[in-house]
């Protein structure tokens, strides 16, 4: 019976200690270290804005991009052109959009293409431009894929996905426009950036993230944009520069798509 007290003492203070972790009141109940109590995320949390995500994109390199192939990182090029300086030349036969800075100068950089982006080819303006751009997934898409509503929500033009780094149009958009209609043709960037330099199974003409927020800080609203055909050919008079590798034609963008 001496030994009961001593027993009882034992218990309340190894009670205490578990009450202290949060753990219940029986050690036994301590095994494991109490979860993080997480709060869900507002319903009517703030948006991080443009400057919090690009701010998060310099601390990548696009050295660190994966398997891209050397040659379609950006670079200076000797590209002879008949265009004015702040032309965008697409060449999506052979993967490479190109600024042009006159003199026979232009900046080179590599695209991945949709089966969207090859069947429209001439000239069209940058009509608008917009940063972390929101996407909307036509109905169509969604009806083909219905597992994109697991990443849709209501946005202020419908149903799509947020802008950041997980949207699939990228930092930056640049919309093409030919007169008053929308050639529902873009340039925007990519989550997936291993898809530069190679045809793609959806979307556009999208570049590295880096690249695409470098082309948009050059580029103003009403740019000429010189899309040629799988031919190598627009409704415009283009000196090409040599190019080495080719690819099959496929379908252009619509709205909104990758």
């Amino acid at each position: 019976m001496r030994s009961l007290p001593a027993f009882v003492i034992c218990l309340m203070l190894i009670s205490g200690i578990a009450s202290a972790q949060d753990c219940g009141p029986f050690f036994w109940f301590c095994q494991r270290p109490a979860e993080p109590r997480i709060q869900p995320p507002l319903a009517n949390e703030p948006r991080p804005s443009p400057r919090t995500f690009d701010a998060n994109l310099e601390q990548q390199s696009i050295g660190g991009y994966g398997r891209i192939d050397p040659s379609y990182l950006r670079k200076a090029v000797y590209y002879p052109s008949t265009e004015t300086p702040g032309t965008i030349v697409v060449d999506v036969q052979n993967r490479f959009l190109y600024f042009i800075e006159g003199s026979g100068r232009a900046i080179r950089y590599g695209i991945g293409v949709g089966r969207q982006g090859f069947t429209w080819s001439g000239i069209a303006t940058v009509h608008d431009k917009q940063e972390w751009p929101d996407w909307y997934p036509p109905k169509e898409m969604i009806e083909r894929k219905p597992e994109l509503m697991s990443q849709v929500s209501t946005l202020q033009s419908g149903l799509g996905v947020p802008g950041g780094p997980t949207n699939p149009l990228g930092a930056r958009a640049l919309y093409l426009w030919q007169g008053n209609k929308d050639t529902l043709y873009r340039i925007h960037g990519t989550n997936e950036p291993w898809t530069i330099g190679t045809n793609v199974s959806s979307g556009c003409i999208r570049m590295v993230n880096q690249d695409v927020i470098d082309l948009y800080q050059r580029t103003p609203l009403g740019a000429k944009v010189v899309v040629l055909g799988s031919d190598g050919r627009a409704a415009t008079s283009v000196s090409t520069a040599p190019t080495t590798t080719g690819t099959t034609a496929q379908p252009l963008g619509i709205r909104q798509r990758r």
